[in-house]
């Protein structure tokens, strides 16, 4: 029996991704949307409705699940699309996404069912590209904008937004009340180039919806270790400073520093590392003005050669780029990305942060013994 294909269609600019998932069900024949609004939440029940082109067909609700409204999407979203699949009479089925819900976890939901009825050919997400940057800035938590999926959802505005972007490899163009300016789409390009813009009035959109989708490659796409980074770019007075070196972060300076290096841009991401964490593949996340650190696990550099093995050639690639023949794959690798962007500010305050020469000097042992600073980020008591 031919699988039924499966496209995520996601993005906190609401009016942009309905826009998207009307010119799917407008353009592929058979094509039906599968929603769940979280907004219900609050009466204990995620709502779901299932319409196509001419109206709803169905509609139902799903309970919360440990008193998660994203935890009962996951659990109700696989049947339902298993039971579409079984009418044989829906050729595509467009999973509208509701707001903050990220499209990286239910692509991940769908591909590790293990469904021989299902397959997720795309993932797209929605954009009006007078917004990017009004949301990337908002460093609001998603529970002050009635957004939250769950009592302990403590993510941002920006940070949810950003990941949404940065994860699909199409983007949906679709314009609001404002029109969009050079610098606004400049932003857009700088900081997801490899994706395919499409306008969500493209025949281009439905092709792009088919065209399949490897979740794994997506994956690794975003994980810190082996992240495709943007490069070096200026347009429109948006500019993407790329900053890399393979001389360790004090840690106490480079604590110190980090509220203005968050502030510097309107997203910057990679990884790095301490001079008294050798072993640690730190992350570094940031938008709107919240900075999120932590450990990705370890160097490649840090473990036994038998433990390659079971490494990924994606991770092992990245590391043979940035490899050292003192420190191994160890390295500062961060990317800032930002309307007026001071790279000439940001390059002096991070390059203040590595260890002096003197420092520097004094090798492993002693970089050791430094004040571990980082302790309360990345060591938290329980």
């Amino acid at each position: 029996m031919e699988r039924l294909s499966v496209v995520l269609v996601g993005g906190l600019h609401a009016d942009a991704r309905r826009a998207a998932v009307e010119r799917l069900l407008g353009a592929v024949p058979g094509s039906v949307a599968l929603h769940h609004d979280l907004a219900s939440a609050a009466d204990g029940t995620v709502r779901r409705t299932v319409r196509d082109a001419g109206g709803t067909l169905d509609t139902g609700a799903a309970p919360l699940v440990n008193d998660c409204a994203c935890c009962a999407l996951r659990e109700d979203l696989v049947p339902e699309l298993e039971r579409l699949a079984a009418g044989r009479t829906c050729r595509l089925a467009v999973v509208e996404l509701w707001d903050s819900v990220e499209p990286k976890a239910m692509a991940e939901v769908i591909t590790s069912c293990g469904s021989e009825n299902l397959a997720l050919t795309g993932v797209i997400t929605a954009v009006d590209p007078a917004l990017l940057l009004p949301y990337l800035a908002c460093g609001d938590d998603l529970s002050e904008a009635g957004l939250a999926a769950a009592a302990s959802d403590q993510r941002t505005v920006a940070d949810t937004w950003a990941r949404q972007l940065e994860y699909a490899p199409v983007l949906a163009l679709a314009a609001g009340e404002e029109a969009a300016d050079e610098a606004d789409l400049a932003l857009l390009a700088q900081l997801h180039p490899t994706a395919r813009q499409v306008d969500v009035a493209s025949v281009e959109l439905a092709a792009a919806a088919l065209a399949g989708f490897d979740v794994e490659a997506a994956a690794a796409r975003q994980h810190p270790a082996c992240a495709l980074l943007p490069q070096e770019a200026d347009a429109a007075g948006v500019g993407t400073l790329v900053w890399r070196r393979t001389r360790p972060f004090h840690p106490e300076r480079l604590y110190a520093a980090l509220e203005d290096l968050a502030c510097a841009a309107a997203r910057s991401r990679g990884r790095f590392w301490l001079a008294d964490r050798p072993d640690a593949l730190l992350s570094w996340d940031a938008a709107g003005g919240a900075l999120c650190v932590e450990s990705a696990g370890p160097w490649l550099a840090s473990l036994p050669d038998a433990a390659w093995e079971l490494v990924s050639p994606t991770r092992r690639a990245a590391a043979a780029l940035d490899w050292h023949p003192e420190h191994g794959d160890r390295a500062q690798h961060l990317v800032f990305t930002s309307p007026g962007l001071d790279r000439e500010g940001l390059r002096s305050l991070l390059e203040s942060c590595l260890l002096t020469d003197a420092e520097y000097a004094g090798g492993p042992p002693a970089w050791k013994s430094l004040p571990p600073a980082f302790d309360a980020l990345l060591d938290p008591v329980s």
